[in-house]
């Protein structure tokens, strides 16, 4: 089922007035309930005026604090669990000039220091060479939402930039077939591959790749990003989930090092995309 904005703005008002509600009833200030819960009274009076977005955690600690009864507690903790998930769809983002999204990532990018990406489906817009962003950011089916593919790709390109920044890690964790998916021409797609080779080369940067007859003891679904430990990125079709809850995140970690040991790394992966370069190559010639 779809997230629907205004429904999840209504619910996370919900949430914040009952908690404050409760509190209240419970005839504790929010210094108390602050001392009670281990938390800040600052962070209480986020919460509470809703200022702050409470993890699920946090509802979880209140709810305790507060000694609320379990059946209202589990209605609180799943509106806290839908409060935690934002949805956009690429639509929203085409309105606005999905240009736009680009500067949105690029400034997540500039302030998270490692970054792990999970892409079972395509390489990522930080490692494309331009000609290929160009065939990726090209509406497909008459449903796409138009854009402003010049203007789009060289926001992309010109995110780039940040893999040169030491100081960050990056870490793109691909598919076997999502190297070698021809989503562009032989030539482009040669050039794409031998670019994740030389990418793969920098200090700050590991790509891995599970070959097809790697055995692996769980199934790749869909695109992630997680950004260091406080949220994580998962790509639809439609559009964009982004996750907040430590749960969510904690999960994402875990699936992303489950991964990685059965993956091609270092040279091992350098080679694959070399070979995998050489070979459109020759389908080209």
């Amino acid at each position: 089922m779809p997230i629907e904005p205004e429904k999840q703005a209504r619910e996370r008002k919900e949430l914040t007035e009952a908690l404050r509600g409760l509190r209240r009833a419970s005839g504790l200030s929010g210094e108390r309930l602050a001392m009670r819960c281990n938390m800040s009274q600052t962070k209480i009076s986020r919460i509470e005026t809703g200022r702050a977005l409470p993890t699920v955690i946090d509802v979880e600690r209140i709810l305790k604090a507060l000694a609320v009864p379990q059946e209202v507690a589990d209605e609180l903790l799943q509106l806290a669990r839908r409060a935690n998930v934002n949805y956009a769809s690429w639509r929203t983002y085409a309105r606005v000039g999905l240009y736009h999204k680009q500067s949105e990532l690029r400034a997540l990018e500039s302030s998270s220091r490692v970054m792990r990406h999970f892409l079972p489906a395509i390489p990522t817009g930080l490692l494309h060479v331009r000609e290929y962003a160009v065939e990726t950011l090209s509406p497909t089916v008459t449903s796409d939402p138009t854009r402003d593919v010049p203007r789009t790709v060289q926001a992309r390109v010109d995110r780039q930039a940040i893999l040169d920044d030491t100081s960050r890690s990056f870490w793109f964790l691909m598919t076997e077939q999502a190297v070698k998916w021809q989503r562009a021409g032989l030539g482009t797609m040669a050039a794409q591959c031998a670019h994740m080779a030389e990418l793969n080369e920098k200090p700050n940067v590991e790509i891995g790749i599970l070959p097809l007859g790697a055995r692996v003891p769980a199934t790749p679904m869909n695109i992630f990003v997680v950004y260091d430990d406080r949220l994580v990125t998962v790509e639809l079709f439609s559009g964009e989930v982004v996750l907040h809850d430590p749960q969510d995140i904690n999960q994402h970690l875990n699936l992303f090092n489950l991964f990685w040991p059965h993956a091609l790394t270092g040279a091992a992966a350098t080679t694959f995309l070399r070979e995998t370069s050489k070979s459109f190559m020759r389908q080209r010639n």
